[in-house]
């Protein structure tokens, strides 16, 4: 009765693994032919967008001023809602991200500052404008830097 359970159970068990080599196989072409329908899809993607770009590099595309103007527009609208949703406990350290941001402002500041476009047009507005940015980067960090050192004061135990 023993040997016949065991050999019951023994072709059950190669049933079981028949079966679940069949599901492998099957699930195996069912991948390979996802595969090919994401190489294929990709291809295509590749190929709308390659017709897409070569369309927008023949309409001559916007000028730069529009596109430089979209871009400015969006960071003012992004600066302001960043801005005005931040709590006052985060302040502090923010402001000593934004110092260090001004930083390298003042680094192509210098750059505008320094360059050397004395004989075209845009020489002397260049450097007049770099001045600027210098000028107003730097109140930026030192008042950055002693509103945040004023901050940090706020929170230091008193001395008795």
């Amino acid at each position: 009765m023993a040997v016949q359970e065991n050999k019951e159970a023994v072709e059950e068990a190669a049933r079981a693994a028949e079966e679940a080599a069949n599901a492998a196989e099957a699930a195996a072409a069912n991948a390979t032919g996802s595969a090919e329908t994401a190489t294929q899809a990709a291809q295509s993607a590749r190929d709308y967008a390659d017709q897409l770009a070569t369309l927008v590099a023949s309409m001559g595309g916007p000028s730069d001023f529009i596109f430089l103007l979209a871009i400015f527009i969006l960071a003012v609208f992004v600066g302001y809602y960043v801005v005005w949703s931040v709590t006052p406990a985060l302040h502090t350290p923010l402001m000593s991200v934004t110092n260090a941001i001004s930083s390298v402002v003042i680094v192509g500041a210098l750059i505008a500052l320094g360059a050397d476009l004395a004989e075209s047009a845009a020489g002397g507005i260049s450097k007049y404008l770099g001045f600027a940015a210098v000028a107003l980067a730097s109140v930026n960090i030192f008042g950055g830097f002693l509103v945040t050192q004023r901050m940090l004061a706020m929170y230091k135990k008193k001395e008795r």
